[in-house]
């Protein structure tokens, strides 16, 4: 609801997708923690996706092969909730962002992360 508010993106998938790209942007992998969430969102691979469909699949297998998740059906979707959980964690931290265009200019106008081999 934070996000929601900060953001003004009224949609969970909006939002999630958002997370997503954004901890796509870590060079490490993320853990992956079975635990369900307090007052979690469930969705679909179609309303998660929506039109952009093809990109996420091929980010998310390209991301659960190098982060070794595997690429069944299981590692895919471990590797997704992973990557959406730590990227909403990221959205989420600090004050520091109290409108769209600042929220744009700290997540969105920035450089990839380095990975370390």
């Amino acid at each position: 609801m934070k996000l929601k508010r900060q953001t003004g993106i009224a949609h969970w998938n909006a939002l999630c997708r958002l997370a997503f790209c954004v901890s796509l942007n870590e060079g490490t992998a993320p853990v992956y923690t079975n635990e369900k969430l307090e007052g979690g969102v469930e969705m679909s691979w179609k309303v998660f996706a929506g039109e952009y469909a093809d990109v996420f699949d091929g980010l998310l297998h390209l991301r659960a092969s190098k982060d070794g998740y595997g690429l069944d059906g299981d590692g895919l979707v471990r590797c997704l909730r992973a990557h959406v959980q730590r990227g909403l964690t990221h959205l989420a931290s600090g004050s520091d962002v109290r409108t769209l265009m600042q929220f744009d200019d700290k997540w969105l106008n920035q450089a990839p992360a380095k990975s370390t081999p």
